[in-house]
């Protein structure tokens, strides 16, 4: 289809987004990589009056230390993220999630801010943020704040981010020496997951000691399955971890779609977490 008409405007600065983000109000979207707005659009399920395209604005590129942070532009494209060293070193998780997304194509224009602003509970990276314990700077006419992951998502393509508020980084507390997997079930290649975990698993002497466990696609945001992460405490093995997994859903409220029933999410969901945990910890 034709998308509805609207005004274009590309800064080349974050202070001037900003502003015209403030101009526009509630009626402005922006446009990083494309690859959520754009579909929006041709299918006529977003009308802006203006969009708002922040591609050309260097600062919000690149990866870098911070301490024990990396701090990752909200522009930086999946391609990107997946292939930088840093991100591989300190944050494998998120390089390995990222590799899955979509296609080649897709990696190479998508942005990992652009994915984290639709707040798209199917999406890869939402979930893994949690996982991650990542905050989201945003930069608005007030100047910047930081917003924790798990406050940022707070409905179904909704977020804590304002009208006159862009996303311009994201930083992730480096989890050298945790063992990581992501796991998701899709039916076709390139299609979005029916359910995705996103496992952090620290061990000592073989026994779990702490676990931070993502879902992807089991309610209107990503979700922390904390019973999960509770019941895998001290687990020492394939049974104990099968054991733990069977909490995985617990407090979970998976849509009904052509794709899959809430039920059948639910079962995915104890599954997946017992085999990304299994294969993060080489216990399987």
């Amino acid at each position: 289809m034709i998308p509805p008409a609207f005004e274009y405007t590309r800064p080349t600065s974050v202070d001037e987004a900003v502003r015209a983000l403030a101009d526009a109000g509630e009626e402005a979207k922006v446009l990083a990589g494309g690859q959520s707005l754009l579909p929006l659009l041709r299918l006529r399920l977003a009308f802006p009056e203006l969009v708002v395209d922040v591609g050309r604005i260097p600062e919000l590129r690149g990866v870098r230390e911070d301490g024990d942070t990396l701090v990752i532009g909200a522009l930086t494209t999946h391609h990107e993220v997946v292939h930088d060293p840093l991100v591989r070193e300190h944050a494998g998780l998120l390089a390995e999630a990222t590799a899955t997304v979509a296609d080649p194509a897709v990696r190479h224009r998508g942005t990992l801010g652009g994915s984290l602003a639709h707040a798209d509970p199917a999406g890869d990276l939402p979930a893994v943020a949690l996982a991650l314990d990542a905050d989201l700077v945003v930069t608005g006419p007030g100047g910047r704040r930081t917003i924790p992951a798990r406050e940022f998502f707070v409905d179904y393509l909704q977020s804590a981010l304002a009208p006159d508020e862009l996303l311009t980084e994201v930083r992730i507390p480096k989890t050298d020496g945790w063992d990581f997997h992501y796991e998701k079930f899709h039916p076709v290649a390139q299609s979005w997951a029916i359910v995705g975990v996103a496992a952090l698993v620290r061990c000592d002497d073989g026994r779990v000691t702490e676990a931070r466990i993502g879902l992807t696609n089991m309610g209107s945001t990503p979700l922390r399955a904390t019973a999960a992460e509770q019941a895998l405490s001290g687990a020492d093995g394939p049974e104990a971890v099968a054991r733990a997994a069977e909490a995985a859903a617990e407090g979970t409220r998976p849509s009904q779609d052509l794709a899959a029933s809430p039920e059948y999410r639910q079962h995915l969901a104890r599954v997946l977490t017992r085999r990304a945990v299994l294969t993060a910890t080489g216990m399987g």
